[in-house]
């Protein structure tokens, strides 16, 4: 503000030396101007009124004061501070709103973190590795979800996907993550899991909603998957395969009674959990991304962290832009210790998995 009424005086004191042949009196205008564009309003205000009264007193002093010249930027200034007041407001009400919502967008961000946590990079004799990209722009999550919970039964996982898009179904996955952490910890099997979120999420649900969902529980050498209407996973090895269910049950909210089968992970094989936005990415000519031996070859480089982005790379690279799912990836590993024995997980209480 210092600098602003030092070129007012300035000005003033330039116009009064240089007599009443040269009018400066409009440049007064100047300090309220730079003050409007780093001060609050009341102190542009303030600096309108000194350049009127500077004005009038350069007026005064070279006996112009009532000179249809020395009126006019008079007036000038006057005006000119009332539009610097305005425009200082303005400034000032616009970065307020913009704090606010800096403000608010960092708690949104709280918040959807709080609601789909990070996989931690190993848990109970599995590494992991996982990527989130929600479709729309302005959040981090969106209507996938994921979770892994170290559990008395072995390390189970969920990762799923909410029929729609936007805010409801950001609500529904919080509403399935949520069943999922309160039934997880007691469920004997993934059957008995996938039936308490269905009785649980029966009444948030309207009649019209469902939730693809996919289960997992490791044990030594073997994971144990329950299937609810969701992409089956991919074991990667020397090929590609495909874990599908031979009688592939609803999604939850439609009643489904799934069952459970086993498949053999060895140390040196790999899973891909993953939702719809991968499969059903497309190119610009409509044809849709491909597990094919590109995929397989990405998904077999020796960091799981490297092996993940590149597949994330990939299938953005495929559709040019034009992303408009949610996409969620879990790799995940079993762990050897240096005798090549695996190491001691939590065996489930069932005895025989179903097949």
């Amino acid at each position: 503000m210092g600098f602003a009424l030092l070129t007012s005086l300035a000005i003033a004191s330039a116009d009064v030396m240089l007599g009443p042949g040269v009018h400066l009196a409009g440049l007064l205008i100047a300090g309220p101007l730079i003050i409007s564009a780093r001060s609050v309003a009341a102190r542009t205000a303030m600096a309108g009124i000194f350049a009127v009264v500077l004005a009038t007193m350069t007026g005064v002093l070279e006996q112009t004061l009532v000179t249809a010249d020395h009126v006019v930027h008079t007036v000038t200034v006057m005006v000119g501070g009332v539009f610097a007041t305005i425009a200082a407001h303005v400034r000032g009400h616009r970065e307020s709103e913009l704090s606010r919502l800096a403000d608010l967008s960092q708690v949104a961000e709280v918040a959807q973190r709080a609601l789909l946590r990070p996989i931690p990079a190993r848990v109970g004799g599995l590494a992991f590795a996982h990527r989130y990209r929600s479709a729309a722009r302005q959040a981090l999550i969106g209507g996938d979800l994921f979770d892994v919970a170290f559990t008395p039964f072995g390390v189970r996982l969920i990762i799923g996907d909410v029929k729609g898009k936007g805010l409801q179904a950001v609500s529904q996955a919080a509403d399935v993550l949520r069943s999922f952490r309160e039934a997880v910890f007691h469920a004997q099997d993934l059957v008995d899991l996938a039936k308490a979120m269905d009785r649980r999420l029966g009444a948030d649900l309207d009649e019209e909603d469902f939730v693809t969902v996919l289960l997992a529980e490791f044990a030594p050498g073997l994971v144990r998957l329950v299937n609810c209407g969701h992409h089956p996973p991919v074991r990667i090895g020397h090929r590609l395969d495909v874990l599908c269910a031979p009688d592939p049950a609803p999604p939850l909210g439609l009643d489904p009674d799934p069952t459970m089968i086993t498949a053999i992970v060895g140390g040196n094989q790999r899973l891909l959990f993953y939702t719809d936005g991968l499969v059903e990415a497309r190119d610009p000519g409509g044809q849709m991304f491909a597990l094919d031996e590109r995929v397989r070859a990405c998904l077999t480089r020796p960091q799981l962290e490297d092996a993940l982005q590149g597949v994330h790379d990939m299938v953005l690279a495929h559709a040019r832009g034009d992303f408009d799912d949610d996409l969620a990836l879990v790799l995940c590993q079993p762990e050897y210790d240096h005798s090549g024995a695996a190491q001691a997980w939590p065996r489930s209480p069932v005895t025989e998995p179903a097949r």
